[in-house]
């Protein structure tokens, strides 16, 4: 929507509507806060009349006509109190509901991005840095609640603005009239300045967006940076990027102050105007001295809540624009289907099926296409294809971390995504190239929160051959790895994450270049421990020493996007002139180019 079509009106209500969807989330603990806040504005709009009522019975008489105060005092003293006690109780009903209110929201916000984002679809996230994704998630998710702290009181604020202006107009009519024009007024240019702002606020929460993606990767790009010698540069990138944001917020802020210089004078002035009608009524006899007393400190009471209502106004387009960025990940529908079949209760090796599997990342490029693929149960399958040619693109699609666009894939006959949430990770378990490991102990790195056995993780830990460098850590399986296991190793991280798969021995492990950081030597036997062992596994995995190559009971070779050859490697060798040209290559490669 373009600047011209976005009313001060639009932005208001679509703030009320982002409001009405907060409340609804906890409406009891925002009643209490309201209940706070309007006690409070009760105590105002008494004490008005506490002051007018002690300036009538108390003051003037004592001061015109040396009336005796006695017996007066201790009611207006008891009256006085009795107003502090209730502003206090509302005060503190008030603050602490609005803060638990607003506190909540946020944390049910970020619970529903971050359940929305895992059923989204791989595509989904192509298309966004995890940069933004992380502002979303933190500076859009308190921009967007920054409403809610000061939205009970400013319900309250709307009462007693009510109340006052009723209250003011049964004391005197013309009185009323100038206090609503005055307030009128005073909402009237704090509304144009939050429609104002608004713009600004989403130009900010972009650029909030981009300074944190250059943040995120400029961390986790520093080896590369420094080994280049590239500080300045990725310096350089980074401060412009934040003296844009810095900007930004310079602009927003002084337009704030700009409209606030104007609108904390207009309530002064306007209790000037009420003054002088107010005399004028006096002098005709219409008005008391007390009722005149009781209006002008009313309204003077009210000088800081009419200005906080405008603050109100001005937070409700900060957060509107900050919600605009939460909502489109909220309201993002490209979400990855499932259906009801559960994983099977027997553990025996997975049959696994393609059948005309087609797939492009973008749509127009295809990666593969017209891949058929039949597994036994208990296969040992070497995926083996030059750079380019689809390999990974097979694993993640056997995983079901993407779905194919054409075709099915199939175990034990059910497609992939027939299974329902969070049973197919019971079936398969997907290691990839690039270990992830997290700021935990191996031992949570391998369970990753579920109750397995010591006997379980050292078994797995076994079957990966990482039992040995994981005595000779401080701690053993308590070592703490630190933020991606940058303690450890390329070899090392390999091997904790595939012991994290094999503890939850899959039907399918499917292996993506999973041993490439690991010798040789290590490697054979690795996979002759997994062939060996009693794991229920179907096992597929991207090749391209010679000798895991070797190890596999069935080879299939990829070309064109298709696998063109499917069956035992020194068959491929003799019959595949593509495929004995590869591996002679990868056999030259590992004798350090000796023919």
């Amino acid at each position: 929507m373009s600047f011209d079509q976005l009313t001060p009106k639009a932005v208001l209500l679509d703030g009320l509507s982002l409001i009405g969807r907060f409340v609804r989330g906890h409406p009891r603990v925002f009643a209490f806060s309201v209940f706070g806040s309007v006690l409070f504005a009760a105590a105002i709009i008494g004490s008005s009349l506490v002051i007018g009522w002690v300036t009538d019975t108390l003051i003037v008489p004592v001061l015109d006509e040396g009336v005796s105060s006695e017996g007066l005092l201790l009611p207006a003293a008891a009256a006085i109190m009795g107003i502090a006690i209730a502003k206090t109780l509302g005060v503190v009903a008030r603050r602490s509901a609005a803060a638990w209110f607003t506190f909540k929201t946020r944390e049910d916000t970020r619970n529903t991005l971050v359940d929305r984002q895992l059923r989204l679809r791989m595509s989904w996230f192509n298309e966004r840095t995890i940069g933004d994704l992380l502002a979303v998630a933190d500076s859009d998710t308190d921009q967007s609640t920054s409403v809610l702290h000061p939205l009970p009181y400013a319900t309250g604020v709307s009462v007693l603005l009510v109340a006052s202006l009723v209250m003011i107009a049964l004391i005197d009519v013309w009185l009323g009239l100038f206090s609503l024009i005055g307030l009128v007024l005073i909402v009237g240019i704090n509304l144009r300045g939050s429609w104002l702002t608004y713009w600004l606020w989403e130009e900010v929460q972009e650029n909030r967006g981009k300074v944190s993606g250059l943040a995120h990767e400029s961390f986790d790009g520093a080896l590369t940076i420094k080994s280049l010698g590239r500080e300045d540069y990725v310096a350089d990138r980074f401060q412009r990027a934040s003296d844009t944001l810095r900007d930004g917020l310079i602009e927003v802020n002084s337009l704030w102050r700009s409209y606030q210089a104007v609108v904390k004078a207009l309530p002064q002035a306007v209790i000037l105007v009420l003054l002088v009608v107010g005399v004028a009524r006096i002098d005709s006899g219409a008005l008391s001295t007390g009722d005149l007393v009781s209006v002008a400190y009313l309204f003077t009471l009210l000088g800081f809540p009419v200005q906080f209502m405008g603050f109100m106004l001005w937070e409700m387009a900060g957060s509107l624009a900050g919600w605009q960025r939460v909502r489109r990940v909220v309201a993002a529908d490209d979400l990855m289907p499932y259906g009801s079949a559960l994983a099977r209760q027997d553990r025996g090796a997975a049959p696994v099926e393609g059948r005309g599997v087609g797939f492009s990342y973008d749509g127009r490029t295809p990666v593969l296409k017209d891949l058929s693929l039949d597994l036994r149960p208990g296969t040992t399958l070497a995926v083996v294809g030059a750079t380019g040619s689809g390999k990974s693109t097979l694993t993640l699609l056997l995983a079901r971390l993407w779905d194919p666009d054409e075709g099915v894939i199939t175990i034990d006959g059910s497609d992939l995504r027939e299974f329902a949430v969070s049973e197919l990770p019971r079936e398969v378990a997907y290691v990839a190239q690039n270990a992830f490991l997290f700021d935990d102990t191996v031992a949570g790195n391998i369970t990753l929160g579920e109750p397995f056995t010591q006997e379980e993780i050292e078994e797995a830990v076994n079957l990966a051959a990482a039992t040995d460098f994981i005595k000779q850590l401080p701690n053993g399986y308590d070592t703490d790895l630190g933020e991606r296991g940058t303690t450890l190793s390329g070899g090392q991280r390999q091997r904790i994450a595939l012991a994290r798969a094999l503890i939850r021995k899959p039907r399918l492990l499917v292996m993506d270049d999973a041993t490439s950081a690991v010798d040789p030597s290590v490697e054979a036997r690795i996979l002759r421990q997994l062939q060996s062992s009693d794991l229920p596994s179907t096992i597929v995995l991207v090749a391209y020493r010679p000798s895991s190559i070797k190890l596999a009971d069935e080879v299939v070779y990829l070309a064109d996007h298709r696998i063109v050859a499917h069956g035992l490697h020194q068959d491929l060798v003799e019959s595949t002139s593509g495929y004995g040209d590869l591996v002679q290559a990868y056999e030259r490669e590992a004798s350090g180019g000796r023919p």
